[in-house]
């Protein structure tokens, strides 16, 4: 087998790959609001927030989220055709959701401190994201939304469903992030309760929709086989 035809294969193997595409809409547009977005925004505040104290320790789970949605997303893309075109479905209607709402409502968050109680390499790290991140642009949160998006996914894998160690790792890791966004002030509790209704609502529409068609479907073969 030549060069060109194990490209072929490869192109019509992981043809699904098309979906990636997304990343040229949502860039340009997350990009625009993050250089636009920065007076005369809505702030998100709730009472809550001002009793979370600021942990550094939690920029380790934050920034592992990155591994984490890439991992998931890199996992179905090469093993589970399907289960990949759902996780997709969910995360990056979620994300264009995001952009909607922070275009429509522009918004940000004064949660994060002026100042420092303790200097360390984790203090200096959150420095560093706070510097590349600004505050604005919160509502819902995607670092939560897609923790969910990927814990989800790892639910319904069968495949996965077999290694518990695997699974409980998953979810453990995904409840420290979302614990992370609130400790480390990048997110109002608000932020991440709304994440937890989109995810809760898209799930219904990607994952429960399709669940309920197998009975319905198998119920019709068997009488079709009467």
């Amino acid at each position: 087998m030549n060069m060109k035809s194990k490209a072929a294969g490869l192109i019509r193997k992981y043809k699904h790959g098309w979906v990636f595409a997304y990343i040229l809409i949502y860039m340009p547009w997350f990009m625009y609001l993050e250089k636009h977005v920065t007076v005369n925004y809505h702030v998100i505040h709730s009472a809550i927030d001002d009793k979370i104290p600021f942990i550094e320790y939690f920029i380790v789970p934050y920034l592992l989220w990155f591994v984490f949605i890439a991992a998931v997303f890199l996992y179905f893309f090469f093993t589970d055709v399907e289960g990949f075109y759902k996780l997709s479905k969910l995360m990056f209607t979620g994300m264009t959701i995001f952009l909607v709402i922070s275009t429509l409502m522009p918004n940000g968050l004064n949660l994060r401190p002026i100042y420092f109680e303790r200097d360390n390499i984790f203090v200096d790290m959150v420095r560093t994201l706070y510097r590349a991140d600004t505050p604005t642009n919160v509502l819902p949160s995607l670092h939560v939304f897609n923790s969910l998006g990927a814990c989800i996914a790892i639910y319904h894998s069968e495949a996965l469903r077999k290694h518990k160690v695997i699974c409980a790792g998953a979810y453990i890791l995904a409840g420290l992030i979302i614990l992370a966004t609130m400790f480390l002030k990048q997110h109002s509790v608000i932020d991440v309760m709304a994440a937890f209704l989109m995810a809760y609502t898209l799930y219904q529409f990607v994952y429960e929709t399709s669940r309920k068609k197998v009975p319905k479907m198998s119920r019709q073969t068997a009488l079709g086989h009467k």
